[in-house]
């Protein structure tokens, strides 16, 4: 115990916009100092930031692979700075990552748009989780999978979804052949920064079984993939297969290289890579059957552990071990929620409410909300659908968008705004009955991440809910979360769970359920579910067409640029 009154660790969390480090002490999991770096290029959605910066199709989203490395050697140094602790007193570093997202890069890890001939090829760049692209490609995968009773197909709910690596590898497979022969590697970005700070590839279990399709030790058999596509079925021998870590172990020791970018000692334990929402469940102390953790910010993830396994209809994956060792973990998610909140203020806000919010010392987010929690439920008329990223869960379709229902000529910003964060809390709603209903009981509700912010938004999802919510008392979860298994790498405690116990911490029951805006939620959420039905299974065909509009549209605008 003396060593880990003494020993520091550092855990960083790489999100859609920026990274984050944080320093914590590993006896109790006290966060001394941290610091945040935001990515230089950014999401690129419209076109590149790099290159040549030529337009990018509907439903991109790529990143620069080299941002992820200047957190490394500014957000890591400033953290320490922060703490003002002695870096030799560092043991250990543990990482996170948004999921699934994807390099292509060559043998010894250089990602391919680092290279001359391909820095003007998108197909080259990061895929970033929120890369949509290949929804036509996924919907194939799902197709054959059910054609052939491949039996991994259930593991995911009945349905693959188009951030997922098999999708995304095949979409660079069909569209850019060139990149494809040129990668000798595809690589989750979880275990490509984690590459760069030990000089070892580890692909970690959890990637593996939630992004990967690996199941019961195997991957998606060749006669699939040469089914899928003739040509594709060397793609998990040639480009995916390699040795798996499993969480919380450790990958190797930090190099020279990276020694010098982060401040840290050299050859220190780095921990096995991870995911921004598995990676928080042991900071919440929430590893237990039944409690469902939701890392709330730009979208959601939901995790939860189950001592069985159970096929819940459209989760994201349910994988032996893929949040802590002896479970099943499952997950869930949304694509869009704050991305959602964020997109409404900065297209749909009039000009009068940003002054307004200015006058009033407020973020337009803030003044809205001050509007919004004004009001009773249901006295906006209106019930929206949380699609604008497409959904993952239920119905992992990311053709479908968003809708609102129900405005007039008197629906004002604030109606706007609280119906699309209700629309987020239904949309968790539909998660949580759809895994009660299989079989896997939620027993308690807790929060992460950067929405807890927002008191008004959490006690809307406690009512719609109907449920009380706990939250995790760490302002940096996730990357609590990674030091705590940074914890476990370096062998301060036996394992993930251990160090959790010790180094977690969440506040029980910080929202309880209003009974008369429960009651109210209620008759809210069954239209809800009537619109979700109508759009998302009786007639996707409105949303599906409006897509292929849009593509048909950019197909043209671009033919007229080259033109």
């Amino acid at each position: 115990m003396a060593e880990r009154d003494q020993s520091l660790l550092i855990g960083i969390d790489f999100g859609t916009l920026s990274g984050r480090a944080v320093v914590v002490r590993a006896s109790d999991g006290e966060e001394l100092g941290s610091a945040v770096h935001e990515y230089g290029h950014a999401v690129m959605e419209s076109r590149l930031s790099a290159g040549d910066g030529r337009r990018l199709g509907p439903d991109w989203a790529l990143q620069n692979a080299n941002d992820y490395r200047d957190v490394l050697r500014s957000a890591v140094p400033a953290a320490l700075a922060d703490a003002g602790v002695d870096a030799g007193d560092v043991v250990g570093i543990g990482t996170d990552f948004t999921a699934c997202t994807m390099i292509p890069v060559t043998d010894d890890g250089t990602p391919l748009s680092e290279l001359d001939e391909f820095a003007n090829d998108p197909h080259a760049y990061v895929k970033l989780w929120k890369h949509h692209a290949a929804q036509p490609h996924a919907d194939r995968i799902t197709a054959l999978a059910h054609e052939r009773d491949e039996p991994w197909i259930a593991r995911y709910g009945g349905l693959i979804s188009s951030e997922w690596e098999l999708a995304k590898g095949l979409q660079l497979f069909e569209e850019a052949p060139h990149v494809y022969d040129a990668m000798d590697r595809w690589v989750e970005a979880a275990d490509w920064i984690v590459w760069q700070l030990c000089g070892a590839y580890v692909r970690n279990a959890c990637t593996a079984g939630y992004k990967g399709n690996y199941q019961d030790g195997q991957y998606p058999s060749v006669e699939y993939l040469e089914a899928l596509s003739p040509g594709f079925g060397g793609f998990i021998a040639e480009k995916v297969e390699h040795p798996i870590g499993q969480l919380g172990s450790r990958a190797g020791g930090l190099t020279a290289e990276a020694a010098a970018w982060t401040g840290l000692r050299e050859g220190i334990a780095v921990a096995v890579g991870n995911v921004d929402a598995h990676v928080t469940a042991p900071a919440a102390q929430a590893t237990a059957p039944g409690q469902m953790v939701a890392i709330m910010g730009t979208s959601t993830c939901h995790v939860v552990n189950g001592a069985q396994l159970r096929e819940v209809p459209g989760m994201c994956g349910v994988v032996d071990g893929g949040i802590i060792a002896g479970q099943w973990g499952y997950e869930a998610g949304q694509s869009g929620v704050g991305d959602i909140l964020g997109w409404f203020v900065d297209n749909c806000v009039p000009g009068a409410y940003e002054d307004a919010a200015r006058a009033a010392g407020q973020s337009v987010h803030e003044y809205l909300t001050s509007l919004a929690e004004q009001q009773d439920v249901g006295a906006h008329g209106l019930v929206a659908l949380d699609w604008h990223s497409g959904n993952r869960s239920v119905l992992v379709d990311h053709e479908l968008s968003g809708v609102m229902v129900g405005q007039t000529l008197a629906t004002t910003p604030e109606d706007q705004y609280r119906a699309l964060v209700e629309s987020t809390a239904f949309g968790t709603r539909t998660i949580v009955e759809a895994f009660n209903t299989a079989g896997v009981a939620i027993t308690e509700f807790i929060a992460a991440g950067g929405l807890l912010r927002n008191p008004f938004l959490m006690q809307v999802y406690c009512d719609v809910l109907g449920m009380p919510i706990s939250v995790i008392t760490s302002s940096q979860g996730p990357a609590l979360g990674s030091a705590i298994h940074a914890a476990a790498a370096a062998g301060l405690y036996p394992d993930v769970d251990a160090a959790g116990k010790a180094m977690g911490r969440r506040q029980e029951g910080a929202y309880t359920p209003n009974p008369a805006s429960v009651a109210a939620y209620d008759r809210l959420y069954a239209l809800y579910v009537a619109v979700h039905d109508h759009f998302g299974r009786d007639h996707r065909d409105i949303m599906h067409t409006l897509r292929a509009l849009r593509r048909e549209a950019h197909d043209t605008t671009t033919s007229k640029e080259k033109a």
